[in-house]
């Protein structure tokens, strides 16, 4: 999967640049963002692309140096489930 990073949005797109998956993080300070939104369209659900997504978003706010709050009901439970290995990540 081809993943379009942009500043506060990991996302993936069809071939008619249609929004099929996302995972948003608006900043809430320089060094936190808000791990606020993430949408997976029917099409792919059971695929682990909301794994994938939240794989993605630890790389990019690792190298960011960033920490993340979560108010996604999705984030939430990814991060409880994974703690030990993405803790540094949560603030």
């Amino acid at each position: 999967m081809n993943y379009i990073h942009s500043q506060n949005q990991i996302a993936l797109y069809n071939t008619e640049n249609k929004l099929i998956a996302e995972v948003t993080f608006p900043s809430i300070d320089e060094n936190t963002v808000d791990v606020n939104h993430t949408f997976v369209d029917d099409s792919l659900r059971g695929q682990g692309i909301a794994n994938q997504l939240m794989l993605e978003l630890v790389d990019e706010l690792r190298k960011q140096k960033k920490k993340a709050v979560l108010t996604c009901s999705y984030a939430i439970h990814w991060f409880e489930k994974n703690s030990e290995d993405y803790k540094d990540i949560v603030n």
